[in-house]
């Protein structure tokens, strides 16, 4: 299976190294020409004129263009004042192409204001070309010249106009990397005009910037588009195999490549078949997919031989990249020497290492290559032909002022010195390589510095253009909105009064029984509410009065008429009390607690051997500033005391201890050593587990009642003492502002 893939692979490389040799036979041109008015031999500005092989231009103020192309390419003309022309390219004398229903004339004709119209779309393109102009050399004039192109077009701008300015504008941010404002620009462009040339562009801007779901939300939908020549063809398909490598899934990115590939070959568009050979291989690599790989980065060199030398250069770094990766260290040292030989033949000192406009370009220089084939001899252990190749970089690097690369090959030889065991050359070479590091430390402040006052000018520029297009957007929406309101009104002035006037009445009527209807409501429930919390506090527990009585009688039949009458005299004041409170909504703090030290008191005197008590009030507290309402605490101390500590077989204790849980809020916790809730619901007869406790139903009426007067005031929580379910805690929390 070894040699049969072998097989396919060299079969492959030939295949497209002959395919390579025929697309390299048509040589590009510079084409110029004009684009006239059929009818009345008038410039037509503004046209976009684009290669099927992807080449594109615009006509400036005089209908002239210059577009590279080769002879027997097919040039397309779109503008929406006339029928898009196509017309074949068959030698490089200027051409002059005349279009049907072009009316510019005409229309100067009419009136004064459509020359001025055509005069500003004149002006408009010639700001555009100037701001193209500068695109590659300087970025604030070029972003200048396209706001001054959007402020010349005025609040009723043309959508058109609006659009090609927005979009020269995200190519000129692209350009320079500035993805985010980039995005923004193209977004804006495409909703002033939605046009496959501008989405192709959004997509691409997604991709740089590593939003590759929105990059294939992007794309996806072009593929079905009619129309489209085959350059933009293969970057749809060239930026969603992006979009699917972006997002790890391989095999999608590889069939998309592919297809580009296809569309490439077919109709011979050299750099974008150099380009998908290129990525495919970058696609396998990234699937350790490495003879696959290497099959097509010998594609990508083999058809960058027949190209510029600057290609050559390009693919040849990147295939030694791709080697350096795979410890193939001996194949990078080769090919980046083969680089360094072109790069010498050339009279420029740098080329780009990306073939494409989009995005700034890194750049491809002689001391790069001389450290890259340094560090190569080094992975190698071969210290001695590292060293010339990284003095070279140095020595160069230095001459061209590249501080970034000075100072890593200066470490690199530093270090090499260092194992070499020459110690004196180790520290003289790490001494430069300090005083590198402190000159490109100050360099670096300079270019922070630089960058800030040119992010500055530069949201200022794109903050003009905000506000050009808010100032657009809101022209015409004001301007649409009184077309319509005008319409309507003489559509159906008095009926549409009519209908206001007997809505506004109907919902005023509405909201009057909504309000009426509410108070009533109010009104009654807050007296159903009085008037069950009343019935509530005058029902005071039977069994604690019966048994009580049933004490007094005990007392009476043992002849203790002293404990007898002292006990009938304080349960009389308990009872007297709770008459007295029971017309009240609440009482004082310190007023509760006393008839609560009562209650426990007669309680503690009939079950004196079965449990001590104890109530603990915060000294920090002021009782004086609460308010609570009456026998709130009394059902959690009989129940603690009856189900709890009654049924306990030694002595048990209660504590009731009253504190300010915070500034606004008092808590109070009933805690008894009992027997606990599950034990006592176990000794219960039938007939008492058929019965409710009164008092426990009466408390937590009162307390839903309050909490839904007073909007969840108070708060009850009921728990075991201890683990072993024995004992119960009983927390009560008021707030302070409730009852004030």
């Amino acid at each position: 299976m070894g040699k049969k893939t072998y097989i396919w692979i060299v079969f492959l490389v030939f295949s497209f190294y002959g395919m390579a040799q025929e697309q390299t036979r048509r040589e590009l041109v510079q084409i110029k020409g004009s684009v006239k008015g059929k009818e009345n031999y008038m410039p037509v500005p503004g046209v976009e004129v684009s290669t099927d092989t992807g080449y594109y231009t615009t006509t400036n103020g005089q209908g002239e263009f210059v577009i590279r192309a080769a002879v027997g390419d097919m040039l397309i003309f779109e503008s929406q004042d006339f029928e898009t022309v196509r017309h074949q390219v068959t030698s490089d004398e200027d051409i002059v192409v005349y279009v049907k229903g072009y009316e510019a004339s005409r229309s100067q004709k009419k009136n004064k204001r459509t020359n001025t119209v055509s005069k500003a779309k004149d002006s408009h393109q010639q700001l555009l070309d100037s701001a193209n102009a500068y695109k590659r050399s300087d970025l604030e004039k070029s972003v200048d010249f396209i706001t001054q192109s959007i402020a010349q077009l005025g609040k009723r701008a043309d959508r058109v106009q609006l659009s090609n300015s927005l979009f020269a504008l995200g190519e000129i941010y692209l350009y320079h990397a500035q993805y985010d404002l980039a995005i923004s620009s193209l977004k804006d462009a495409l909703a002033a005009r939605r046009t496959a040339k501008t989405e192709l562009l959004l997509g691409q801007a997604y991709n740089l910037n590593n939003q590759y779901d929105l990059a294939e939300s992007t794309l996806l939908p072009l593929v079905d588009v009619n129309g489209l020549v085959p350059y933009q063809r293969v970057q749809i398909n060239e930026g969603l195999g992006d979009a699917y490598k972006g997002q790890g899934d391989v095999t999608k990115a590889l069939d998309y490549y592919q297809e580009g590939l296809q569309i490439a070959q077919k109709n011979q568009i050299s750099p974008k078949v150099i380009d998908l050979n290129s990525k495919i291989a970058d696609a396998y690599a990234s699937d350790n997919r490495i003879i696959e790989a290497e099959g097509f980065f010998n594609n990508s060199l083999n058809l960058s031989k027949e190209v510029a030398p600057e290609r050559q250069i390009q693919e040849n770094e990147k295939v030694a990249d791709f080697y350096n990766e795979k410890n193939r260290y001996d194949d990078e040292i080769q090919l980046r020497k083969q680089s360094l030989n072109e790069l010498q033949q050339l009279p420029a000192a740098t080329v780009n290492k990306s073939s494409g406009d989009i995005g700034l370009p890194d750049t491809i220089t002689s001391q790069q290559i001389n450290y890259k084939i340094g560090r190569a001899y080094i992975a190698q252990d071969k210290l001695d032909e590292a060293i010339p190749y990284l003095q070279r970089s140095i020595v160069e690097a230095d001459n061209e002022d590249d501080l970034v690369v000075q100072k890593d090959a200066t470490r690199r030889l530093s270090e090499v010195y260092k194992y070499k065991g020459d110690f004196t050359k180790a520290l003289e070479t790490y001494q430069d390589y300090v005083a590198v590091v402190d000159s490109l430390y100050a360099r670096k402040e300079q270019e922070i510095s630089r960058a800030a006052r040119f992010n500055r000018e530069i949201a200022t520029q794109q903050n003009r253009i905000s506000t050009l297009e808010q100032e657009r957007e809101l022209s015409q929406s004001k301007y649409s909105l009184a077309v319509t309101e005008q319409q309507l009104y003489e559509e159906s002035s008095k009926r549409q009064k009519w209908i206001i006037y007997s809505l506004l009445f109907g919902m005023m009527l509405l909201a009057l029984m909504a309000f009426l209807f509410y108070r009533t409501n109010q009104q009654q429930k807050l007296a159903n509410n009085l008037l069950a919390l009343k019935s509530l506090r005058t029902q005071m527990n039977p069994h604690f009065i019966f048994n009580a009585l049933n004490s007094v009688n005990n007392f009476i039949a043992k002849s203790d008429e002293r404990s007898a009458n002292r006990f009938l005299s304080d349960f009389s004041v308990l009872m007297r009390s709770v008459l007295e409170n029971s017309e009240e909504d609440f009482i004082p703090l310190s007023k509760e607690l006393e008839l609560l030290e009562l209650y426990v008191k007669l309680e503690h005197s009939r079950f004196e051997d079965k449990f001590d008590y104890q109530i603990r009030i915060d000294q920090k507290l002021d009782i004086e500033a609460f308010s609570i309402p009456p026998m709130l605490l009394q059902p959690y101390i009989e129940n603690a005391i009856w189900h709890g500590l009654r049924y306990k077989e030694e002595k048990g204790f209660l504590n009731i201890n009253i504190q300010e849980a915070t500034k606004d809020v008092l808590e109070i916790s009933i805690e008894d050593n009992g027997i606990g809730r599950k034990k006592s619901a176990a000794l219960k007869t039938e007939n008492q587990k058929k019965q409710k406790s009164k008092g426990m139903g009466n408390i937590k009426k009162r307390i839903q009642i309050l909490n839904e007067m007073y909007k969840d005031k108070v708060a009850v929580s009921i728990s075991d003492l201890n683990d072993d379910t024995t004992g119960t805690k009983v927390v009560l929390k008021l707030k302070k502002d409730a009852w004030s």
